[in-house]
């Protein structure tokens, strides 16, 4: 190891916030603005148990630990490499009294961690449905892509058992799959309360959706505006420079 904490291949990765860095593997799967923007969607208060379902290298743990005042945060992640990479990214910021990384499968996180047992679940789940054109249906891309691991209803049927009553969920995802994403939603009581869709570009259509659910909440959702990504080609609008921390 270099460095006493990344291997060959890795990288260590400013985070512009708090003076955290993480560790990533370009060859097997790098966290993208999807994640970072949950984590900026997502709220915890003072005392909150957190759980990242499906964490990968443990990108919005450590986000929410430096922009929240929650009280434990937790990341599941069924890749042992993708787990092993965030627990040396705990280690290295000194979080492993604020941050557990457990490996393990979506489907048994009640098992795991008990029912009704958070205040707060996140999660940024694969978004593609099947496995159609993989080449590689077991790479470390392809199952944080793509629906092989865990479906859709699976992360969310985790949540709402996970959740104590009154638990708020926050999830990216795709606008393309908004009905299905209501509608199983609804079938596990967890109430849309508040959406927001996310631009590429002012003139484009939406390619992610953020979205906060609440676990026995009554039906009122608030939309709010839109989130454009870029003033023009390789500029950041000022609320992405903000969510990111430049």
């Amino acid at each position: 190891m270099t460095n006493g904490f990344i291997k060959e291949n890795e990288r260590i990765d400013d985070l512009q916030r708090n003076g955290y860095k993480i560790i990533q593997d370009p060859c097997r799967f790098c966290f993208g603005m999807d994640a970072v923007l949950l984590s900026g969607f997502a709220r915890a208060k003072e005392g909150d148990r957190v759980l990242d379902l499906g964490t990968g290298t443990g990108i919005i743990p450590i986000l929410m630990e430096a922009k929240t005042d929650a009280a434990h945060l937790t990341g599941l992640e069924i890749q042992e490499e993708s787990a092993d990479m965030a627990r040396r990214s705990v280690k290295l910021n000194g979080l492993e009294d604020k941050i557990d990384i457990v490996t393990g499968d979506i489907k048994e996180a009640v098992l795991l961690f008990g029912k009704s047992s958070m205040d707060v679940v996140t999660s940024n789940p694969p978004y593609m449905i099947g496995q159609h054109g993989l080449t590689n249906p077991h790479s470390e891309k392809a199952i944080a892509r793509h629906e092989v691991c865990c479906t859709l209803e699976d992360v969310v049927s985790a949540a709402a058992a996970l959740l104590k009553p009154g638990g708020n969920f926050f999830m990216v995802h795709r606008p393309f799959r908004l009905a299905e994403i209501m509608t199983v939603l609804s079938a596990y009581k967890l109430e849309p309360k508040r959406m927001r869709l996310v631009y590429p570009f002012i003139d484009k259509e939406p390619n992610m959706v953020l979205i906060e659910a609440n676990r026995g909440g009554r039906s009122r959702l608030t939309v709010e505006k839109p989130l454009i990504v870029y003033k023009e080609q390789g500029v950041y609008t000022d609320e992405i420079y903000d969510v990111y921390g430049y």
